[in-house]
């Protein structure tokens, strides 16, 4: 893993102040992972937000990063939203300040981003798309509803195993502000941290 990545995963573990509610929120998605550990399984996690730009985003890149630094195998994180948008730049940018190579492939207006966790493994491919897209898998997987608007919304996600409500407030509301830098970074350790205990809590 790259050194700042590294150093932002350290500051990560050593401070765990999740409190007993968003644990009780957390413990579906463990053992939803457990249960796929156990039984030598794929484990397919596909994040799912409104516009799949912000929050659904973070949560993907922080899971697989978090199954990698603990060695569970077989994990594939994804993220889709109920409409197809574009990753937000804040949180590319936020990203890379936090450790992330991110490397953008495309320059439409939905762009393609490659974000790496090391110079040696496979990058997360992120863009905006529709939960359902060709892209994310079709069946086996948990369907994770990480805004309000998307799990109220979608009340039926076609071939999810489990829908598994753990929502995160939107960072969007400092954009234009002079929070801005500080509300995405603060956002995207929150969910670094929750989804590090995640999988913190497997057990091989």
């Amino acid at each position: 893993m790259y050194k700042d990545l590294v150093e932002t995963i350290n500051k990560i573990v050593s401070v765990q102040n999740i409190n007993e509610e968003r644990k009780a929120i957390l413990q579906p998605l463990i053992d939803f992972i457990q249960h796929k550990v156990n039984n030598g399984q794929e484990i397919n996690l596909n994040f799912i937000c409104t516009h799949n730009s912000r929050r659904s985003h973070l949560s993907q890149i922080w899971a697989q990063t978090g199954a990698n630094y603990f060695n569970i195998p077989n994990v594939h994180c994804y993220s889709g939203g109920t409409e197809e948008t574009a990753l937000f730049p804040k949180v590319a940018e936020t990203l890379t300040n936090q450790g992330f190579n991110i490397f953008k492939i495309s320059n439409e207006s939905n762009p393609i981003y490659t974000i790496k966790i090391g110079d040696n493994t496979l990058p997360v491919i992120g863009f905006s798309k529709k939960y359902d897209s060709p892209f994310n898998p079709s069946s086996d997987f948990a369907a994770i509803m990480t805004c309000s608007q998307a799990d109220s919304g979608c009340p039926f996600i076609a071939g999810a195993e489990k829908r598994i409500p753990i929502t995160f407030d939107d960072p969007k509301i400092s954009d234009s502000t002079p929070e801005q830098a500080q509300v995405y970074a603060e956002r995207s350790l929150q969910i670094a941290s929750e989804m590090f205990y995640v999988f913190s809590m497997i057990k091989k």
